[in-house]
Formats: structure tokens, C-alpha cells, sequence
């Protein structure tokens, strides 16, 4: 014992390190350990042992008097070591509080880390000695609360425009920061200025939560950039932090909210970074196994729905609790607005198979908290029934990949596209369409952080990842891309144009269709990756943006185009088109027209070699009165040859306006007064209905 010490009995809640004016109270649950160490460290980095007196069903807890904020600690586990039936206690190996506020760090690879002896037959039976603290960061007892501006945008999600970044790749090469690559520059004035200019209204990041950097990406040299292997649920990565104090995460919410930005979390709640059999033993595994994961048969390997190596068993009520406690944390005392949950179906996933009414989804439908923020499912696994888009119920939106690769495919010019990329602009109804839910649940994007970017999808017909050490095998294999005739950059000026055009074709989709836009962060700016679509190991300027080398006229198209949506209600839409007459006028809602004026036949949809889509808008059919509008928008999707176009007969007093033309990015606005409209070849043309003043 190197400290003195005082204990008492303490109280099983809350879970966590709790300071209080007399000391720390701690409480960690594990069902199936026989006792449980607490460790804590004095400045010298000397361990003190103390067992926790209580036990009230399957939460260990005492109180420490004396300790203070900053005071760091772990646990030590013990029960029965038998891999073979799920149980891997193992107290030679510190573990890190799952509730804990803040790590000191990140793990330092050794074989110590692991419950077994690496290398020896059958090695996750065996049992390995060796203290594992020398290698382990320590949990740090932290303030529970702390100065903040209770001020959100609150912003409905039709007027949502999501910026999806990774928090050091948005602000690592800027020129104009300070501290790149942290919390604090993430809201530092050029990055708030950049992002209300081009009107986004909700910034999502990849993950922050303390993650780890796998062992066989640093036995290469490189590092886990994208952070989608969690080992804390309430922790911020230490490598954002520009400092030590946990405040500097709340400080840039606020930052954000000030701007009128809302701020929402990339989160893993479907896996942990310990993996499979073979993995380390760094916090859940040590406190209990056989409760947080999801394991096969008698117990000795793990459910993988999630391809990681390990399944969070997410039904299990003390897992499911930990989860509730991680989202109320961040949203109350981190001052986030959303979540984007990554493989959101194994959080459905119970021992029947994916369940949309799971336990996890009740209590988060219900939560009196998480009934004010966005909640955004990635909706897939890659186990049994593992594909749900559209399975998911309100309040939940969902990343729509059948959006991405319809739009993409569409202006590929690939055959017999027309009929999804209609289906894809109207908010993809037959996905979303039912259980009360919005248009808005499609979440629309062209591209995210995993696979290629805007550029690089029509300046590369394959994957270029041999930098990722995987001898180019990984990534998307599909990517529904093109060089347009040269693979990579080229001087040819006659490409270069064709791509910018293909560029702002793609950006006016995603800004003129129903549904949740979603721009990858940099796209407006003509940020590469050079043809890597799986950069979650390129730690590098490989997946930084680089400011200093932009697309100015796709930057201020795409502003333009932002703007546009925000002032045209009917492109944004919460109510599904469905060709319904509207009460106000007696007009269709959404009308599908051929380039002679006439309306789409069956044998026009399903003829192979259509490349134009004409539809006209309307406020949904069941609009209410008071939001339904007298004007129109009809949108010319061409990837086909240069077209004239019949326009709908404009209303006695009213024009068609053409506002937005992706052959001339800089057009003024004009007014069509014949019957028709010359539509570029591989365009988008905009027209408005508005009063002939």
C-alpha cells in the first residue's frame, strides 16, 4: 500500500469514478467476478490495491475519502479463468473503467495486454502472469459537471444540411489554426466561418470517442485514423485533446451551436476494440465477458456480426444501460445534438436475429433525452439479415447507400437507371414510406468517409489502396465510378471540364432531392484521396483536407446550391410525393414529364436508354393549409445529349425562372418565356414558378 486510505461502503450508483466533497465514490458492474480490485495511482505512478467492500446484485462499489479530481485508477477482476466456457477473469491484467470521463492514453502494444501467452498452442486457453499496467492508460476521476452554454439550434431535420468530417482531417493542414487536429481548432474561427458561408447546418463527426489503435496497423506503421474501434463510450479520444481537460469537447459544442451548427457523434455501441479470441484484454473482457459480448456455442469465440471480432450484447440490461448513460452524457453534459450509430442493425440484434422493436431501440424511443436529438442508423451488418434499410422506425433516419449508387449509376450513364434515380430524388418511398415516417428519413449521400471521394469518383474506375497494406484487396469493390477516360489526374483539358460538370450534376442531385442531404466533408472543395476508398489507416494528407488546393467554382456552386434548398421548401419536403392531386389547386404533387411535355409512360420508364428526367413539384398532397405553397419547381436531369425541353404551361401571372444551370455555374437567374427550355448536354437545369412582376 503506498497511500493511506479511508474506506466506506459507498453507494452502487451512479456507475463510474463520482466526486464528492469528501472523496471519489466508485461502482463498476461485472455478474460473474468473485472480487474486485480497485487500483489507484499516486503521481509516481505508484499502485495502491483496494478491495471494494460492496456488492448490490452485480455492482461492486466503496468510497475512497481524501481523492480528488485528476486522481487516476483501473481495476483488477477476479473469477474463474476458462476461455473454453466464456470466463477469462484474469487480475494480472489492469482494466479500464467502462464509465471512465477521460484516459490518459492509449494502450502501448505488448504482449502483456493479452489474458493468454501469444504464440503458444491453443493460445487463448492459456493463461498469462504478467502485469499489464505498465502498458495500460488509467481511467481519471473528472468534474461530473461544468460551465457550458445551454443554447442549441434546435434545427427541424427538413432544413438539415449535414457536413460529415473527421475531426483532425478538417483541420490538421489549415493554415490560418492553431493546434490542429483537436477539439479546440474543430471550432476555431476559420472552420465556423467556411462552414455557415457554405450553409451547413449540422456538423457529423467520425468518431471521438477514446478508441484504439489496432496492433497490426502499428506493427506497419500506421495508425486506426477513422476510430471505429471504441474502448471508452464516455471518453474523448486523448489524441484531440490539446490538453488534459475534458471541457475542451463542450467548449467547441458550444463553439459550434453559437454558429447555429449542431454538432453529431459517429458512435460504436456494436463492438469494442478488444476483438475476437486473439485480442487484448483492456476493459470489458477483463470485468466480464460473458455479459458484454455476444459468444458462440460454449463460450470461447464471439459472435462477429460485426466483422471486427467481437458483438456487444446489446440486450443484455447492464450493456443497455451503459449505453443510455454514454448518450444522456454526451447530449447533457457534452451538449451534442445527434448520433450517428455505425452498424446500427447489431444494436438491434438479439438471440432471435434483428429485431427493429429491440430492447436498446425501446429505451431509446422512450428516453425523455434522446427524444430532442437526431438519431441516424447506418443500417447494416454483415451478419444473418443483416441488410435493414428503410427497418427502422421513427424517430430514427437512416444512411440511404441506394441513393448513393442510383445517383451515381444514373450520371455513369449505366442502362436502364432512370426509374431508381427517380425513386432516389422523391426519398426513396418505398424504403421509407411507412410506420408514420418522414421523407426526411433518407439520409441522401453521394459519398462518405468510407469510399471515394466526389473528386474521385469521376476521376477513378478502381481502387487505389496498396498504401493501406493490404495489397490493394480491401475497400469497395463497386463503386459505380469513372475515369471519364484518363484513371487519375490529367492535364486534358477536355476531361477536367467533364468532370467538373459531373461534379456539380452529382452536388445539385443531392441538394434538389427529398430526403436528409449529407456532403463528405472537403467534396465542395474537390478534396482527393488519390483513389484510395479505404482510407481508415491514412493517418496522412492522403485523407486531410488540403485548403490550399480547392475547387473554387464547385465551392461557390455548391453554395449556391445550399442556398437554394433553404429558400425552396418543396425540394425539402417531410411529407412523401406520391402523383396525389393537392387540395389547394387540384394539381399533382410530383409529375414525371418527357422532354416533349407529355406525361412519362410505362414504356418511357422502362426503356433502357433513358438519360432525362423531368419532374415538377409541388408541396405534397395532405400538406396543411397554412404550409401549403402556389408555386412550383421543375428540375431537368440530363445525362443525356444537349435537349430542348416543353415547359409545363406556367399559371395566368406566374413565370418559369431558370435559377440553376450546372453547364454555366455562375449564370444569372433568367426567365423562360417561350414554351421551351434548352437544356446543356450532362446538366441540370432548375426552373421556378414565381409571379411575372
Amino acid at each position: 500500500m503506498h497511500m493511506r486510505i479511508s474506506l466506506s461502503a459507498g453507494r452502487p450508483a451512479p456507475l463510474g469514478a463520482t466526486p464528492d466533497e469528501g472523496g471519489v465514490n466508485f461502482a463498476v458492474f461485472s455478474a460473474h467476478a468473485t472480487r474486485m480490485t480497485l487500483c489507484l495511482y499516486d503521481d509516481d505512478g505508484r499502485e495502491t490495491r483496494i478491495d471494494l467492500p460492496e456488492r448490490e446484485g452485480d455492482i461492486w462499489h466503496g468510497h475512497v475519502a481524501g481523492l480528488k479530481p485528476g486522481q487516476r485508477y483501473g481495476y483488477r477482476a477476479h473469477g474463474p479463468y476458462a476461455p473454453a466456457r466464456g470466463e477469462r477473469f484474469n487480475p494480472n491484467k489492469l482494466v479500464m473503467d467502462p464509465y471512465a470521463r477521460r484516459l490518459t492514453g492509449h494502450p502501448i502494444w505488448h504482449d502483456a495486454l493479452y489474458g493468454y501467452v501469444p504464440g503458444t498452442p491453443d493460445q487463448d486457453l492459456s493463461f498469462d502472469p504478467r502485469d499489464s499496467a505498465p502498458y495500460m492508460p488509467r481511467s481519471v476521476v473528472t468534474q461530473p459537471h461544468f460551465p457550458h452554454d445551454p443554447r442549441r439550434p434546435e434545427t427541424p431535420v427538413r432544413e438539415t444540411i449535414i457536413y460529415e468530417a473527421h475531426l483532425k482531417g478538417l483541420t490538421q493542414l489549415h493554415p490560418e489554426i492553431e493546434t490542429p487536429g483537436t477539439f479546440t481548432a474543430a471550432a476555431a474561427d476559420p472552420i465556423l466561418d467556411h462552414l455557415t458561408r457554405l450553409g451547413i447546418t449540422a456538423i457529423e463527426f467520425l468518431p471521438v470517442q477514446a478508441f484504439l489503435n489496432d496492433r497490426f496497423l502499428v506493427d506497419k506503421g500506421l495508425k486506426n485514423y477513422w476510430g471505429y474501434q471504441p474502448i471508452g463510450f464516455f471518453a474523448p479520444d486523448p489524441r484531440y485533446l490539446s490538453g488534459t481537460d475534458v471541457h475542451e469537447v463542450r467548449h467547441m459544442v458550444d463553439r459550434f451551436h453559437g454558429a447555429g451548427i449542431e454538432v453529431i457523434m459517429d458512435v460504436v455501441y456494436n463492438h469494442t476494440g478488444e476483438g475476437g479470441a486473439d485480442g487484448p484484454t483492456l476493459c470489458f473482457r477483463g470485468l466480464d465477458n460473458q455479459s458484454y459480448y455476444r459468444l458462440e456455442g460454449e463460450g470461447r469465440t464471439y459472435v462477429n456480426d460485426t466483422g471486427t471480432g467481437n458483438t456487444l450484447r446489446c440486450d443484455h440490461p447492464m450493456v443497455l444501460r451503459m449505453i443510455m448513460d454514454s448518450l444522456r452524457y454526451w447530449v447533457t453534459v457534452m451538449g451534442v445534438d445527434g448520433f450517428r450509430f455505425d452498424l446500427g442493425v447489431t444494436m438491434g440484434r438479439t438471440d432471435h436475429g434483428f429485431d427493429r422493436n429491440a430492447p436498446l431501440f425501446q429505451a431509446m424511443r422512450q428516453d425523455p433525452v434522446l427524444s430532442r436529438v437526431k438519431l441516424i442508423a447506418e443500417p447494416w451488418d454483415i451478419g444473418p439479415g443483416g441488410y435493414q434499410l428503410g427497418a427502422f422506425t421513427a424517430p430514427f433516419l437512416s444512411w440511404n447507400d441506394k441513393y448513393r449508387d442510383g445517383v451515381r449509376r444514373f450520371w455513369r450513364g449505366d442502362e436502364g437507371m432512370a426509374p431508381d434515380f427517380a425513386a432516389r430524388i422523391a426519398g426513396s418511398a418505398e424504403q421509407f414510406d411507412h410506420s408514420g415516417r418522414r421523407a426526411t428519413s433518407s439520409v441522401n449521400f453521394l459519398t462518405a468517409h468510407d469510399g471515394f471521394t466526389l473528386e474521385d469518383v469521376v476521376s477513378y474506375a478502381s481502387r487505389h489502396n496498396l498504401a493501406n497494406g493490404e495489397e490493394g484487396r480491401d475497400g469497395h469493390g463497386a463503386n459505380f465510378s469513372d475515369n471519364m477516360g484518363v484513371e487519375g489526374p490529367t492535364d486534358d483539358p477536355a476531361i477536367r471540364t467533364a468532370r467538373a460538370q459531373r461534379k456539380r450534376n452529382m452536388m445539385a442531385t443531392l441538394m434538389l432531392s427529398q430526403g436528409t442531404p449529407m456532403i463528405l466533408g472537403g467534396d465542395e472543395l474537390g478534396r482527393t484521396q488519390g483513389g484510395n476508398n479505404n482510407a481508415y489507416n491514412q493517418d496522412n494528407e492522403t485523407a486531410w483536407i488540403n485548403w490550399d488546393d480547392t475547387d473554387p467554382v464547385l465551392h461557390r456552386f455548391t453554395r449556391r446550391l445550399i442556398a437554394f434548398r433553404k429558400d425552396h421548401p418543396v425540394v425539402r419536403q417531410s411529407l412523401f410525393l406520391h402523383s396525389r392531386e393537392r387540395a389547394l389547386d387540384g394539381a399533382p404533387d410530383i409529375f414525371w414529364r418527357r422532354a416533349d411535355g407529355a406525361p412519362m409512360g410505362a414504356s418511357d420508364w422502362t426503356d433502357p436508354g433513358l438519360r432525362l428526367v423531368c419532374v415538377e413539384l409541388r408541396t405534397a398532397s395532405g400538406t396543411p393549409h397554412y404550409a401549403a405553397l402556389e408555386y412550383a419547381v421543375f428540375i431537368v436531369f440530363n445525362a443525356g445529349p444537349a435537349v430542348d425541353v416543353v415547359v409545363p404551361d406556367p399559371p395566368p401571372g406566374q413565370v418559369w425562372s431558370e435559377q440553376i444551370d450546372t453547364a454555366f455555374p455562375d449564370a444569372p437567374v433568367g426567365r423562360i418565356r417561350g414554351s421551351r427550355a434548352s437544356v446543356a448536354a450532362n446538366s441540370v437545369a432548375v426552373l421556378v414558378l414565381e409571379p411575372d412582376d
